[in-house]
């Protein structure tokens, strides 16, 4: 069947891969267009500049207008986050902390040292890591308090030692932000909190108001304003950074004739339910398979909170019958998805294979839903295809790295050959000489020489290079 001649309302009938030409295959994996993209860049804009103009006023304004609640205050006040921790239930406080602990495990362990080389003797290269000075935690409010988000962001930020931590959320009608949300930021020793959300919230942690200092850097997801309000100010404003570019959620799945139809059923519906512009595929080289997932899917969506939502995202996905498994990770690798689960006999050997995708999920008893809470990986991961070059949120992101060089006179004199005559290769006459005056020049005139430069020729011999 062509796809581009199927009903709107069909698109989760079965795709044959084989039967589709070049372009229809194209239009099989393409994304949702973001709706409006025009009208929303101005609008943003607009907000931006509202922000940079009136500082605090803009964000009580557009708190009131955008969330229904006029505020008296942005900022939440400690004792405000101590009752939030008395009012949760044990059970409920108990899945935050374990869930903490689990994304704790995962990326102490990225945790990395400097790296030390000497490249040639009396030449010292190092690597070194050091924490951002300020991140700005966005944390998304819509039909739910999101305190995974929160673990997600200030657990990396905690152990990257990030000297300020600021978040920022949108609060509820009666101007507050969940108790869920406060707890989890204690655990991350997250004390500068806001009630403020939207693009107005991204703006003013880019340029500062007169309640919140600028941060130097932004990360976290949100809807298409707070989206497009990184975008801008990542090109707006000097030093200030994002995470990576976002988009709609999306699962890919990959199953054989043996997974299990009522776990790929909810697999999909568990991405499906995040909003009508997610988007899910199923690539199988079964059809009993692909016919028992649909049944499932309509089995299921009856019992759903959000399932209309859900239903919506369906007509957005595909269900997809390749001729191999092969077949499907090759058109896994094309589409680079947010969120890849395996279900088949050979789930091990498919891992070797598949290069792009923000997070894998492999076997029948790894559900995305696990990384999104408490497996441990990281959830906040690139969407609309570009887990082909960016990588999901770890440690590292929470740090920048920069080199230091120390070269003494002997190393300096052992590399003045390869460096002049690169500089005459490039004409530049002024890196030639910072290199031969410092060489033509008697060491005791020198006067930042330093115990290490007198003593090298006898030590030189005895160092070893650390690689």
């Amino acid at each position: 069947m062509s796809i581009n001649n199927q009903d709107s309302s069909r698109l989760k009938d079965l795709i044959t891969w084989e039967n589709l030409s070049s372009a229809e295959r194209n239009y099989a994996l393409a994304r949702p267009a973001i709706a409006e993209s025009g009208l929303l860049s101005q609008q943003v804009e607009n907000i931006l500049t509202s922000v940079r103009k009136n500082g605090d006023k803009a964000l009580f304004d557009f708190t009131e207008k955008f969330d229904g609640v006029l505020l008296d205050t942005l900022k939440v006040t400690p004792e405000q986050i101590a009752a939030a921790k008395t009012r949760l239930t044990p059970k409920r406080l108990k899945a935050i902390e374990t869930a903490y602990g689990q994304i704790k495990r995962f990326h102490q362990a990225q945790i990395s040292a400097d790296i030390r080389v000497e490249t040639t003797p009396g030449v010292v290269c190092t690597l070194k890591t050091e924490a951002i000075a300020s991140v700005g935690l966005y944390i998304p409010a819509g039909s739910a308090p999101l305190p995974s988000t929160v673990l997600m962001l200030g657990v990396p930020a905690q152990l990257a030692q990030c000297p300020r931590k600021v978040l920022v959320c949108p609060p509820n009608k009666e101007g507050q932000l969940a108790d869920e949300i406060l707890v989890a930021a204690a655990l991350c020793d997250i004390e500068e909190i806001y009630s403020v959300g939207g693009a107005q919230a991204c703006a003013a942690l880019a340029f500062g108001t007169q309640t919140i200092k600028a941060v130097n850097k932004i990360f976290g997801p949100g809807n298409k304003y707070v989206t497009e309000a990184k975008k801008q100010l990542s090109q707006q404003v000097n030093g200030f950074a994002i995470d990576m570019p976002a988009g709609p959620s999306e699962v890919l799945v990959i199953a054989d004739a043996n997974a299990n139809a009522g776990f790929v059923a909810a697999d999909l519906l568990s991405q499906a339910e995040h909003g009508p512009d997610s988007q899910v595929i199923l690539l199988s080289d079964s059809e009993a398979l692909i016919n028992a997932v649909q049944l499932a899917l309509a089995e299921q969506l009856t019992v759903l909170s959000r399932a209309e939502i859900a239903r919506q995202a369906l007509q957005q996905s595909r269900l997809i019958l390749t001729k191999n498994l092969a077949q499907a990770v090759e058109i896994s690798n094309e589409y680079g998805p947010e969120h890849l689960i395996i279900q088949t006999d050979n789930a091990q050997q498919l891992l070797t294979e598949l290069r792009n995708a923000g997070s894998i999920f492999v076997g029948a008893y790894t559900p995305e839903s696990a990384g999104d809470y408490a497996s441990g990986t990281n959830h906040v991961l690139p969407t609309y295809g570009y887990s082909k070059v960016i990588s999901s949120l770890s440690l590292a992101d929470f740090s920048r790295r920069f080199t230091v060089q120390e070269i003494t006179r002997q190393g300096l004199s052992s590399l003045a050959e390869c460096i002049c005559e690169l500089t005459d290769a490039e004409g530049l006459d002024g890196h030639k000489r910072a290199v031969t005056i410092r060489l033509e020049t008697p060491f005791e005139q020198t006067s930042n020489n330093t115990k290490a430069d007198h003593s090298e020729s006898n030590s030189s011999s005895n160092q070893s290079t650390e690689a």
